[in-house]
This record gives C-alpha cells, sequence and structure tokens, in this order.
C-alpha cells in the first residue's frame, strides 16, 4: 500500500496501525520518513515484507522548505535553534547560485541526529544521550534540486555576541529578537540514501547563513506518485478500505521483470539458479500472475536474491 503519512507520526506508528487495519502483524515500511515529514510511504505486508529493501532504494521526490539565516541541531524545525545570524543580505540568486554544487554525485555527510546506526546504537540515541556523533560522508546523487518560490521572513531568535568580564565575546542564542531569515520552498529528486535535511543544511553553509530545514514531504517513490490510503488520528481517513497493490503490479512498477516458462518456474521454487540473461540486480521473475522471485544477473547465469514462491 502507498499510505500518505501524517505529520507527527513516526513510520513506525503508521506500520502499527496499518497492522491494526489488516488485522496482521507481519507488515514494514520502505524508506523511513522523519515524524516533521509528510507524504508517500510503502507499506507492504504478508509475503511482501520480504520486497521492502529492496522498494526502498528506489529514487523519490520531495518538496521542502529551507530556512536560512538559521541553524538547529537536528537540521530541521524540531530541533533546538543553534545559531541564527540571519539572511538579510542573501538573495534568490545567491540561492539559486549555490544549488549547482548540491546537483549530481556529491558526497554528504548525514544529519547527527539521524536513525543510522553506529555500534548497534542509532545515531539520534547517542546525541540524546550527550554523546559527539560524527557521521561518516556518503556518496549519494541529487539528480534535480531546483527553487520554486522565495519567501522573506523574520524569526524570534537569532545570535547576538555577549562579553563576560575579560573573557573574549561568545556567540549566544537570544530569543524575543527579530531575525531576517530567507525561507526557500525547493523540489529535490535524489537517490535513497539522501539526507534532504542535510542539504538544506550544507547550503546553509555554503552561503555563510546556516540552514535548515522547516517543511518536508515525500511526493515519489520510485513509480508511486499517489497514496492509496489517508490515515488519521482515529485510523483510517474516510470511509474506503485500504486498497493493495497486487505483487506483479508492482513488480512491474518498480523492476525490470523476466517473464519465465512453467520449467524455470519450477526451478524458481527450488531457489536454483538459471540459465537466462537477466537486465538488472535486482529483476522480478514473474509466471502468469505470480511474483516467483527476485534474481540478479552472474555472467550468463540469474541467480536468486529473494525466493517468494
Amino acid at each position: 500500500m502507498v499510505v500518505d503519512k501524517p505529520s507527527g507520526w513516526t513510520s513506525h506508528q503508521v506500520v502499527a496501525r496499518c497492522r491494526r487495519l489488516l488485522g496482521t502483524r507481519k507488515v514494514g515500511h520502505a524508506g523511513t520518513l522523519d515524524p516533521m515529514a509528510t507524504g508517500l510511504l510503502l507499506v507492504g505486508f504478508g509475503r511482501a515484507t520480504r520486497l521492502l529493501g529492496y522498494l526502498a532504494k528506489a529514487p523519490k521526490t520531495y518538496v521542502a522548505t529551507i530556512r536560512l539565516g538559521q541553524s538547529t541541531i537536528t537540521d530541521d524545525a524540531e530541533g533546538e535553534v543553534v545559531a541564527a545570524v540571519g539572511a538579510a543580505g542573501l538573495t534568490e540568486g545567491d540561492v539559486r547560485a549555490a544549488l549547482p554544487a548540491f546537483t549530481g554525485v556529491i558526497s554528504q555527510v548525514p544529519s547527527a541526529v539521524s536513525a543510522i546506526k553506529v555500534d548497534g546504537k542509532r545515531a539520534y540515541a547517542r546525541v540524546r544521550a550527550g554523546e559527539d556523533v560524527q557521521l561518516a560522508a556518503r556518496e549519494v546523487t541529487v539528480s534535480r534540486f531546483e527553487v520554486l518560490a522565495v519567501r522573506r521572513a523574520t524569526s524570534a531568535e537569532r545570535t547576538v555576541s555577549r562579553h563576560d568580564g575579560e573573557e573574549p565575546s561568545i556567540s549566544v542564542v537570544d530569543s524575543g529578537y527579530p531575525v531576517a531569515v530567507l525561507d526557500v520552498d525547493v523540489v529535490v529528486d535524489c537517490s535513497s540514501g539522501t539526507y534532504i535535511r542535510a542539504l538544506a543544511r550544507d547550503l546553509g553553509e555554503r552561503l555563510g547563513v546556516g540552514g535548515h530545514l522547516t517543511a518536508l514531504r515525500r511526493t515519489r517513490i520510485g513509480a508511486a506518485e499517489q497514496a492509496d490510503i489517508r490515515l488519521d488520528a482515529a485510523g483510517l481517513a474516510g470511509d474506503a478500505r485500504p486498497e493493495a497493490i497486487g505483487m506483479v503490479q508492482l513488480a512491474r512498477d518498480f523492476f525490470p521483470v523476466a517473464e519465465v516458462t512453467a520449467e524455470q518456474a519450477s526451478d524458481i521454487g527450488f531457489g536454483r539458479s538459471l540459465r537466462l540473461a537477466v537486465p538488472a540486480d535486482p529483476t522480478a521473475m514473474v509466471y502468469g500472475d505470480q511474483l516467483l522471485a527476485l534474481y540478479r544477473p552472474d555472467g550468463e547465469v540469474a541467480r536468486p536474491v529473494a525466493v517468494l514462491a
């Protein structure tokens, strides 16, 4: 199912709600969304849970709002402001000129407050426990990073300098003092593993004013561009029953497909390799109206990745 995740919900809470709606515990999701974010979340149940790791690798599209002139500890609006120098002198032209540096294959350091595991423990849990977490950079691909709109605004927090006796001045964040910021609506097409929060942070650093994310919505996961169901506080929004995507349709939407013979289907059921050229890792193996497995190419042979039959 493609679920429209509400703001304030964790992806795990969406899965828990879908378990109750579907009456089964075998439910999972592909591609975590932060609680602040909204938009498309793929939820699989039954045998489809075995496909979720592969579906999570699909490219994605997001629309987001980046606030330039302030930085937060989480790189989004849920964290406290740690620097607020303002963006009064920043122009739309400055922002547009900076975006090409963040397109193509780039090296990105994920936000320390993320779900990445460090020695078996989530990075965000280590940060909240007071640890200094430094995550390794990773390569991601951003194929589109475009400005949709720019708005000037003010915020009640700014960075000011203070002196403490003979000590050198230090920068602290004061509340109640207006600071000029620049809110930039953007659209991003990217590979799996790209952190939009990190794009906001890095764009702000490049422009010398800091930045963080104030809104995020995922509008596409691979071929999925529209939600099948919406959830609200009471459960399923509206009167419609949850609609599910069939396994074969899912395969055709997300993977290259190889149509196999009855003899090949029998071999697939036993997890055997096939003397067959398949186009990609993974390739969906389909027989009639059944998705049998995912296979990968290995020279002139196709080898099983996940057998579902």
